[in-house]
């Protein structure tokens, strides 16, 4: 089911890298088109394994990455009708196909275990879905802004430059998708660590629990992804860190985003293993 969102994704990349080249609007019109098609279609996989399992789809890594792609997508879409501005897409398209990419090859088995049977591990897991989606967004934004910074400081405005948003539009839609994500991921984090208390109290004996710790990787890659996000913001309003700095320190807190997502969910033995 995840295949036809992947080629729909590939298909709108492929119209959103022509609209950057060729900046003709009705190219930009079928790229917004393509991707709305592909949100749509993925849309449906993801209720149709809502019904399958009977809760929202994230209880096994391939099924929590295409559902952060789902709510990548979205988020663009709303970044781009709000704002009139496709040029992004060029950048989030290529994301958007190498991470639904795994799910389509890898779908894995949505095991439910009785202990995430509780409404705060769906807030827990919705929240921080949601903030690493708003982040993804940041980064590439602030990915974005290095490479405009890089084009006016060489005093050479040329191709890159005519097709970029300017510095300021990219910083203030940086600061934004910042802001919504660490507001999520500090959601996500702390109904964690309630839900991990009361269910401790309830299953005392599940080993998936008592090894809920900072020893954890994937919970310490969470909580240092809250405190460099944490940082950004503290430095954004009290210490002047707008513009390269925070376009550099998403970039930063997003890599590790990636890290937790992709490797350490795939490769490393953690306590998320339900």
């Amino acid at each position: 089911m995840n295949v036809l969102p992947l080629v729909l994704y590939a298909a709108a990349g492929v119209a959103y890298a022509m609209h950057f080249a060729r900046r003709k609007p009705h190219i930009g019109r079928l790229a917004t088109t393509l991707l709305i098609l592909a949100a749509l279609s993925h849309t449906f996989v993801i209720g149709m394994q809502t019904m399958e399992v009977r809760h929202v789809p994230f209880a096994n890594p391939s099924r929590a990455i295409s559902t952060f792609v789902w709510l990548l997508a979205l988020s663009y879409l709303y970044l781009e009708i709000t704002t009139d501005e496709r040029a992004m897409g060029a950048f989030i398209m290529p994301m958007l196909f190498g991470l639904q990419s795994i799910p389509a090859i890898w779908p894995g088995v949505e095991r439910m275990d009785p202990v995430l049977d509780s409404p705060w591990f769906w807030v827990h897991v919705s929240s921080l879905l949601f903030a690493y989606a708003s982040l993804g967004l940041a980064g590439v934004l602030g990915l974005t802004y290095v490479v405009q910074f890089k084009e006016i400081k060489k005093k050479h405005l040329g191709y890159l430059y005519t097709r970029l948003p300017s510095l300021q539009t990219l910083d203030v839609m940086n600061s934004r998708a910042v802001t919504i994500g660490w507001i999520f991921l500090t959601i996500g984090v702390a109904v964690g660590a309630f839900w991990t208390g009361q269910a401790r109290a309830i299953t005392p004996d599940d080993p998936n629990l008592q090894a809920m710790s900072l020893n954890d990787p994937k919970i310490l890659m969470a909580v240092l992804t809250w405190g460099v996000y944490s940082f950004g913001m503290f430095a954004r309003r009290t210490m002047g860190w707008s513009g390269r700095r925070a376009a550099w320190l998403s970039a930063f807190g997003f890599a590790i985003v990636l890290l937790n997502f992709v490797p350490v969910s795939y490769f490393v033995t953690t306590s998320h293993t339900f």
